[in-house]
Order: structure tokens, then sequence, then C-alpha cells
């Protein structure tokens, strides 16, 4: 076996350094948008409160007065009943919204939707390691397809959700971290859906952990990183308002001192936990800190190669010795 000179090595050494720091500087840069900075316009609740006028209201309803909650029993297949506390979580949406249209959609209606409507997606539906990425993959089309607002189960209503219906789009932010996509809503054959719909099978990669692979193959993280994608595409901003062309983001920070929640409660949920998921929630609160250690792993990583090359570098001379 041929041996490498060890100068090479150290040299494959930085280089494989140099390269992992370039990577992670370069995933660093996504990271701050998925995770610190956000684009689109934040509003909240207060103010979408505030803002609507009633009966006087002069502004256009965009978004339809459909609900739509998804029920995918994964630990007991085709029992289509609610658990008891969801059901009642459920009623309180139904109590305060009446006249509304409700569509729960369960493991059958939600495939037979994909296939009649969206066949060319049935594959990768049908192949998600992960039944809850099946359930973040059909809100996104739901939402495409009918318009109207989106709540996960644990999510009940406030209030009439009427003031939230005069918006071409929102998501909620939950203050810190990625956008959350356990709410959201719409106009129908809005082109963020259509993009994010469209990048479903390209970012369907198995990241080895569940909650990583969840997150960033369907879940919250892909949706920040589609819309961080989606606004950089936009024209930038304009003084005239009817030129506006971001998102909204509705503010949903349950931290004290934060902005009331005005339209939704927050019941039993994380349904789809895995073993990793206390570690990322960890990590997550802590993410400033993590990724000092990251880069300053790498750097010193760099660091001890440079100077372990420099201190061998002489291994390619030989000494000589006066005989004198």
């Amino acid at each position: 076996m041929m041996r490498i000179p060890p100068r090479v090595r150290i040299l494959l050494a930085i280089a494989t350094n140099l390269a992992a720091t370039v990577w992670v500087v370069a995933h660093l840069l996504v990271f701050k948008q998925i995770f610190f900075q956000h684009s689109g316009i934040a509003i909240t609740q207060t103010q979408v409160a505030e803002l609507f006028d009633g009966e006087g209201e002069t502004r256009r309803q965009l978004i339809p007065k459909i609900i739509h909650q998804v029920f995918h029993n994964w630990h007991d297949p085709g029992n289509d009943t609610l658990p008891s506390d969801w059901q009642d979580v459920r009623q309180t949406c139904i109590d305060t919204n009446p006249g509304w249209e409700y569509k729960l959609w369960t493991e059958a209606t939600s495939r037979d939707f994909i296939e009649t409507e969206y066949p060319w997606f049935l594959r990768t539906y049908d192949r998600y390691r992960y039944p809850v990425q099946r359930v973040d993959a059909v809100r996104y089309f739901l939402l495409m397809h009918y318009g109207g607002i989106y709540l996960d189960l644990d999510n009940g209503c406030k209030a009439d959700l009427t003031p939230l219906l005069y918006y071409p789009l929102w998501v909620t932010d939950g203050g810190r971290g990625a956008l959350s996509n356990n709410i959201l809503a719409s106009r129908p054959h809005h082109p963020y859906w259509t993009r994010i719909t469209s990048s479903l099978m390209r970012w369907d990669y198995n990241w080895i952990f569940p909650y990583v692979t969840i997150s960033y193959a369907s879940g919250q993280w892909f949706e920040t990183a589609i819309w961080e994608e989606y606004h950089r595409l936009l024209p930038l901003p304009q003084k005239n308002t009817e030129l506006e062309h971001r998102l909204y983001r509705l503010m949903m920070d349950d931290r004290e001192g934060a902005d009331p929640w005005v339209f939704f409660t927050q019941a039993r949920g994380g349904t789809w936990a895995n073993w990793d998921n206390r570690l990322f929630l960890l990590i997550g609160d802590h993410l400033f800190v993590v990724l000092l250690l990251v880069v300053g792993s790498v750097g010193l990583g760099t660091l001890a190669c440079i100077r372990l090359f420099r201190g061998r570098s002489g291994w390619a001379y030989r000494r000589l010795h006066d005989d004198a």
C-alpha cells in the first residue's frame, strides 16, 4: 500500500478544514435567514383586530371563509375519531365562526385529494419517511387549491376570525426561530404555495435525524427557507402600499410581555415528537452558542493543521554537519 507523505497528509487536512469552514459559513448565512431574520411584514393580532371595521369594512375580503384541519391517526390507522380534547378545541372555532365551511381531512380524504388534483406529487407523498410529513405537505396543497385558514388540531379559536381575511397570505411567527406552519391562511392559487408545493420534491432528503428531516424536508424550516426564497424574487418594497408585494407574518409569540393572542389558543400537541426532538429544541434555545462552538471547532482544527504543517516543513531537508 502506497504511503502518503506526511506533508501531503497535512495539506489534505488543511484543505478539508478549509472546505468545512466554507461549508459552515455558507450554511450559517442560510440559518441566519431561517432562524433569525425573516422577510415580509410583521403584524400583531392586536393590530389586525384594530384595523378591522366590522360592518363598515371597505377592504376587499381576499381569503374565503374555510377552515381546514388535518387528522391522520398514524397510531390507530383507519380510526378517524378525534380525541375528545381536540374535538373540544375544534368546537371553539365552529362556535366563534358560524357560517364558515369546515373541512376535516383524514388520511383517506387527504390522499384522494392529492391523487385527484395533484397526481404528479402522489409518489413523493406516499414515500415520505414520517407520517407527519404528509400532514405538512397536504396543508400547502389545500391552501393553494381552496384558500382559507389552516389550523393544527391543537389550536383553537378565541374570537371570530373574519378580521384575518383581508390579507392575501399570512403565516405565523413565534418571534424566535423559524416561522411556524401550525396556522396558515391565504387566498386560493397564491404563487407562494405554487413555489412551496413545487419545491417539496426537490427538498425531500433524509437528514438522518428525524426532527431535521421533518423540519427541513416539509416542515417549518422548509416553509421558512421557501418564504425567504420567495421574497428575494419580489420587487423592492414601494412607498405606495398598493404596490406592496410582501406577505404577512402574524405574530404569535407566547413569551411573557409579548403581544397577546387575540384569535387563537394552544392546547395539547407534540404528537409527531421523535427521540431527537428534545435535543434540537435545546439546540434551538441556545442556537447562537452552538453556532459559535461549531465555527470555533472548525477554526481551531484548521489552525492546528497549519501549525503542524509549519512545524514539520523542514522534514524535506537534511541538516548538514560541519566535519571540521
